[in-house]
């Protein structure tokens, strides 16, 4: 997932991002609004991390949603 698509797809995303960060709160959520940097502040802020490493962590996780929504995709086409 690229960030424009982050930003366009945010209302779907914002639960995958919920998921995998657990200790962002809904306020985060709305703040980061579909932001990579609001995203990976926030992170850094809440696990006490490096920025490299919450970028790290964004960038693993945007590749990985990427594949899956693409993967869906691909089924529900093959389904029609």
């Amino acid at each position: 997932m690229n960030t424009d698509r982050l930003q366009g797809n945010w209302k779907q995303t914002k639960g995958s991002v919920k998921e995998r960060w657990g200790k962002l709160t809904d306020d985060d959520i709305d703040v980061i609004n579909g932001q990579r940097d609001q995203l990976i502040g926030r992170i850094q802020e809440r696990y006490g991390i490096a920025k490299d490493e919450a970028q790290t962590q964004v960038d693993r996780w945007m590749k990985s949603d990427l594949n899956t929504s693409e993967e869906r995709d691909t089924l529900r086409r093959k389904a029609s």
